[in-house]
């Protein structure tokens, strides 16, 4: 499928959850892929909410693209923080870096800073929608466009899930669409700063993340595999 109409499919994706599924809401972590559906929403879909969860250990450079994507938009953001008692509480218990001393404590670190805030900026709507592509990870490979997320009640949707490494970029070149500058230093998937770094020739898209873990369960708990799945890209 050529990227021509990939764009109008994805763009066909966002007209149906507006009409559908309103209040519905983005949620931009600032990735390439997310700033693709940025420009596609901030341009044409202006009632489909965007939002954003500050985990308090971000990139300079995530920090900068924020404040950067407001401007060009002329859009605001919305954004979540984690509670300050539960992250006083991880810390108390596990050191300001414990997430490096097991997977559980890393997915512990995670659900205090990203999924519970999730479950706040969802609270209420009756869409989200992410950037989520197969092509990024084996725990990706068999999403769908369209899935119920029986875990906060609401349709989930992946309107870019069968772009390519190649759309994203062409998209981004040919809209003169702003992205993170980590990208152009050999991060292809950005995170929390001290859980994300740069991958060497070869290596996988997503090796960079949790790199101290095996790559069959590299998620944080923001996107669990779906019980159904409504629609196949």
């Amino acid at each position: 499928m050529s990227l021509e109409l990939k764009i109008q499919r994805t763009k066909e994706v966002l007209a149906e959850i507006e009409r559908d599924y309103s209040p519905a809401a983005f949620a931009n972590s600032f990735g390439v892929e997310d700033m693709v559906l940025t420009d596609m929403i901030a341009k044409d879909f202006r009632s489909i909410e965007i939002f954003s969860l500050d985990t308090g250990r971000l990139p300079p450079e995530t920090y900068d693209l924020m404040q950067k994507t407001t401007e060009h938009y002329h859009r605001k953001i919305k954004v979540y923080f984690p509670e300050s008692a539960a992250v006083e509480n991880y810390v108390r218990i596990n050191g300001i870096n414990g997430f490096y001393e097991s997977i559980a404590q890393r997915k512990d670190c995670c659900h205090v800073r990203k999924v519970e805030p999730l479950k706040r900026a969802l609270a209420g709507k009756k869409a989200w929608i992410t950037g989520l592509r197969r092509e990024q990870a084996p725990t990706r490979s068999d999403l769908g466009v369209s899935e119920f997320d029986k875990d906060h009640n609401l349709q989930k949707f992946n309107p870019l899930i069968d772009w390519t490494h190649l759309d994203i970029w062409t998209y981004v070149s040919t809209y003169k669409v702003p992205y993170n500058i980590l990208h152009d230093k050999g991060y292809p998937s950005i995170g929390c700063a001290p859980c994300t770094r740069a991958i060497k020739h070869g290596e996988d898209v997503r090796a960079g993340r949790w790199w101290w873990e095996s790559a069959d369960h590299k998620e944080c708990g923001l996107h669990v595999k779906p019980e159904t799945t409504l629609r196949e890209a």
